[in-house]
């Protein structure tokens, strides 16, 4: 992967250097440009800047972000941006190694440095990878609405900083948004006051530490979050189908864009049922074309959940303000 990184680097900056001594003049494109990484700090900076800029997503719909490799394009993309927005952990190494090669510097907003980050926990049961001795962070920093609310917030900072003329306007969205999520926090607390207590169990990996540290829920898993193994021991296997027979779990869940075959055997071994919890990294292109927002993501979560455990049940005492979609 270094290897390839570096071999696009040195081709691009070949191209941009003999582009350079053309004749050909572009026409500035308005508004700022905005490049993020993956799905969630794209919805955010949407939300802020309304129609005062151009967004875009530098992974494919529906592409894992773990295995996404950078084309030449997409790095002539993040140098001629204004802001690029990126996770920042292990997996966004690539990005590290891009913004170090340019000549001019590119703004850049590192997720992990908008919140305090947990260390990737490996639960009882779980698949381990080879351990390498240095701590593995859990990059999946937007899954609790509380970071995605600081994370937004310091999008908001970085747009006023690169557009003063129109901080009003962003600060404004900013507020709007924010009290949006706020909303999806405080529903998620009043779903959970009537929480039974038994675990979440994915099988799958599971990158979702910040959803269940922020709402004090228990959870096993085959993996843990960014973990590169597909494959379960049977003693994961057996561990998982125990846990869901003594704790009588009736639902097993999946992450998006997993083929979910683990989650399909631990049912058909429990008489449990498999449901989708998203994880917002990235949404298909048919989801976003239909106009998927980490909010309503979220709320399918939220919905699941309710649907999956009994204990959860719909009423004006567990549910607050904000619309299930």
């Amino acid at each position: 992967m270094k290897k390839f990184i570096c071999i696009i680097i040195a081709a691009v900056l070949t191209a941009l250097c003999f582009s350079g001594c053309g004749s050909t003049e572009k026409q500035p494109e308005k508004g700022l440009k905005i490049i993020s990484t993956v799905f969630p700090s794209y919805d955010f900076a949407k939300n802020v800047c309304g129609g005062k800029a151009s967004v875009t997503q530098l992974l494919p719909p529906g592409a894992e972000s773990h295995t996404y490799e950078p084309t030449a394009q997409d790095i002539v993309k993040i140098q001629g941006c204004d802001l690029f927005i990126y996770v920042g952990g292990e997996s966004d190494a690539w990005a590290e190694k891009i913004l170090a090669s340019f000549n001019t510097p590119v703004k850049s907003l590192r997720m992990i440095e908008c919140v305090e980050v947990l260390e990737e926990e490996v639960k009882e049961g779980m698949e381990q990878e080879e351990e390498t001795g240095e701590k593995e962070y859990d990059e999946h920093v937007w899954t609790s609405p509380l970071n995605a609310i600081k994370i937004t917030e310091a999008i908001n900072v970085a747009v006023c900083e690169l557009d003063p003329d129109n901080r009003d306007f962003y600060s404004e969205n900013c507020g709007k948004y924010v009290a949006e999520l706020k909303a999806l926090d405080e529903d998620f607390k009043q779903l959970f006051k009537t929480y039974d207590g038994k675990p979440l169990i994915f099988g799958d990996r599971f990158p979702l530490r910040y959803f269940v540290e922020e709402y004090g829920l228990d959870y096993y898993a085959a993996f843990p979050g960014c973990s590169s193994q597909s494959e379960p021991s049977a003693a994961t296997i057996a561990f998982l189908i125990n846990k869901i027979k003594t704790e009588n779990i009736k639902t097993v869940y999946y992450i998006e864009f997993s083929n979910h075959s683990i989650a399909d055997n631990l049912a058909a071994a429990t008489g449990a049922k498999t449901a989708l919890f998203n994880t917002c990294h990235n949404v298909s292109r048919e989801d976003l074309q239909k106009g998927a927002t980490y909010i309503s993501l979220m709320r399918e979560n939220m919905n699941t959940l309710k649907e999956s455990n009994s204990s959860l049940t719909e009423s004006p005492e567990n549910i607050g303000t904000g619309d299930i979609l």
